[in-house]
């Protein structure tokens, strides 16, 4: 009982981690006075913030995708237990973020401005859409599951995990990855593109291209003809598209 109390506890303490992370992240990549941003004047000279850039953002992208592997969590709940896998890798994903907005060098040059306030306010109120799309979508599926805290109340009360099930809700019928399509407009929807910006949004849509790909290989091979069948029903990204 008193594992199940400390592996419950350490699951809260992942999830709170996350979430904070995750409101964070809305202020750092929309300049709305976090204590860093994704914009600012230059600390680095231009050669240096992006390799620097590049590496932080190479760090997530490579902790996110090769702790999510099937043959990666065989090996790695040898040594962390299965019930606190997720959450240890969300707390993982997280710290990567957080050192992402401590070292950011900001690259200040600009790719593009809107000069006409209302449209750019229009713009940013997308890139909160898209923030919304992506709270609402993890949701829709299983929120409190997609970041570990259902398994470790589960364990608490003693019942096992469920199985995963094939499931289609809402959302899902209109694109296979809506927390995906999320984040892009998100990114990419600025009143103000500064070179730093186009180089976190196009690292990270590049990235998401890359996982959309190595994610659904995975689940073709857990779910089989019905995940083939979906991919052929749904788009990707792009609503009604089915080519996507």
């Amino acid at each position: 009982m008193l594992k199940r109390l400390i592996f419950a506890l350490y699951g809260v303490a992942c999830y709170v981690i996350f979430l904070g992370t995750f409101l964070y992240a809305i202020g750092f990549i929309g300049n709305l006075g976090t204590p860093t941003t994704l914009d600012g004047p230059a600390t680095q000279p231009l050669g240096t913030a992006l390799a620097i850039d590049a590496g932080l953002l190479m760090l997530f992208a490579i902790q996110h995708s090769v702790m999510a592997r099937k043959p990666f969590k065989q090996w790695w709940t040898q040594f962390v237990p299965p019930v606190v896998e997720r959450s240890t890798y969300v707390l993982l994903a997280s710290l990567a973020l957080i050192l992402l907005y401590w070292q950011w060098r900001p690259i200040p040059t600009i790719v593009w401005e809107i000069g006409n306030p209302t449209f750019a306010m229009a713009v940013q109120a997308l890139s909160f859409a898209g923030w919304v799309l992506v709270l609402v979508s993890t949701f829709v599926i299983n929120h409190f599951e997609l970041f570990g805290l259902q398994q470790v109340v589960t364990h608490m009360g003693g019942r096992a995990v469920a199985e995963p099930h094939f499931k289609t809700p809402s959302l899902y019928k209109v694109v296979r990855h809506p927390i995906y399509l999320g984040f892009i407009v998100a990114f990419w929807a600025a009143p103000v593109m500064t070179a730093g910006h186009l180089l976190f949004a196009a690292v990270t849509t590049a990235y998401i291209l890359v996982g959309i790909f190595l994610e659904e290989r995975d689940l073709v091979k857990l779910f089989g003809d019905d995940y083939r069948s979906y991919k052929e029903r749904v788009a990707a990204l792009i609503p009604f598209w089915r080519k996507s």
